[in-house]
């Protein structure tokens, strides 16, 4: 079914599978709903185009490295892509990377990337009309046929929260994301003197410690086969960690979240953004944080430690050396990621606001959020914290069990 859409007076006609057929004159802005995987591996080049010219930080997710990989292992059949495209004189200027999926008896709109992408956006060129853009791209957004669009972390700077088309939408959940300064955070030698005389004292006094037990080594590894396994290595301490501490994390002990970042750090010659900060002893990983940068700020993904050094302040210890690093490569924040971990709390310089939210787009949409039941995941999540740790310890091994 085609979609008519007009802008600046022209009238486009956007298409399921790709690109409008309507002239490319300079101006006129052509609308196109791209719904295949291979229309949307075509895109590769102009995509990330569009990315270095007009990509924000946060954004990293919506990168077509990143989006590429999440689609090899986590699009199927259950889902189809509706990435909704804008063109100027047949240069790409917006995307709304999105996909759509029915359940329970429902058609949901949600961002490519879910549940590994941690922030949720739009790109768009910056061209002074950047909202005429949006508001076009939504008007072939709400024609799509969906009845929710489902908005997770969505940052409250980021560029749809900001052009107030989901303003309506309801909120589920509401967390914050702290941010370290890295240039007031590391010193030349260690944590900086942001830090209390103490803080600095005990990081040389666990480091002193943790070369009683070996030869430490600290390093940062760019995408290539060895940070492939690392990659894989640290997914797996951070599954044995949640495992031990009875946290049922679904998202982590799927297998496909480490075949993602396996993936993702493997790939030098794709443009991958990972990047790995490692503490070794005697050659063998004990602590890794994965990390991707963008444009002067590194989002810390997944920071894990080997179960035998959990207790010897090795987190600590990487966190700082995660900071060294992501400012030796260039840049300036270090983007711990939601939720605001108590122990973030005391690197952070800053916190910026990430909702969960839900925006009905049809009567059926109104009706299921009207009636509470899009809260049922914040519900849920809430309702496990209270539960006794023996028995989600219990349930954590059974849901890993039943994945593996």
């Amino acid at each position: 079914m085609a979609l008519i859409a007009s802008f600046r007076g022209a009238l486009v006609e956007a298409r399921p599978g790709g690109q409008s057929q309507a002239s490319a004159r300079a101006g006129e802005v052509a609308l196109a709903i791209v719904d295949t995987h291979e229309a949307f591996l075509a895109l590769r080049t102009e995509w990330d185009a569009l990315f270095d010219r007009a990509g924000l930080p946060h954004q990293v997710f919506q990168s077509h490295a990143v989006l590429r990989h999440w689609a090899t292992h986590y699009l199927d059949a259950r889902m189809r892509l509706s990435i909704v495209t804008a063109r100027r004189g047949g240069r790409l200027v917006m995307i709304w990377p999105l996909v759509r999926q029915r359940r329970f008896g429902l058609v949901g709109l949600r961002f490519m990337g879910v549940p590994v992408a941690q922030y949720g956006d739009v790109l768009v060129e910056r061209t002074g009309d950047e909202t005429a853009l949006l508001k076009a791209g939504w008007d072939v957004v709400a024609k799509l046929g969906a009845d929710l669009f489902e908005l997770r972390r969505l940052r409250g700077d980021s560029v749809l929260a900001l052009s107030g088309l989901v303003s309506r939408a309801v909120l589920r959940e509401r967390l914050d994301a702290p941010f370290a300064d890295l240039g007031s955070r590391v010193g030349p030698d260690g944590p900086s003197h942001a830090y209390a005389p103490r803080e600095r004292s005990n990081h040389r006094r666990r480091l002193r410690r943790l070369s009683e037990r070996g030869t430490i080594g600290l390093s940062m590894v760019e995408p290539r086969p060895e940070a492939a396994d690392l990659a894989v290595a640290a997914i797996a301490m951070k599954q044995a960690a949640l495992l031990r501490h009875g946290v049922l994390a679904p998202t982590i002990s799927d297998p496909r979240f480490s075949a993602f970042f396996r993936d993702l750090a493997g790939d030098a010659a794709g443009g991958s953004p990972l990047r790995i900060a490692a503490i070794s002893c005697d050659g063998a990983p004990i602590g890794l944080d994965l990390a991707l940068d963008c444009k002067g700020a590194s989002f810390g993904h997944v920071i894990a430690t080997h179960p035998e050094h959990e207790r010897g302040g090795v987190g600590g210890l990487l966190l700082h050396h995660s900071f060294a690093c992501a400012k030796a490569r260039g840049n300036a924040v270090f983007d711990m990621l939601a939720p605001a971990d108590p122990y973030k709390h005391e690197h952070a310089d800053g916190l910026t606001v990430v909702t969960d939210s839900v925006l009905p787009l049809s009567w059926k949409g109104r009706l299921v959020v009207e009636s509470g039941f899009t809260h049922w995941r914040p519900l849920l999540k809430r309702a496990l914290r209270r539960l006794p740790p023996p028995l989600t310890r219990r349930l954590a091994a059974w849901s890993n069990s039943c994945k593996a």
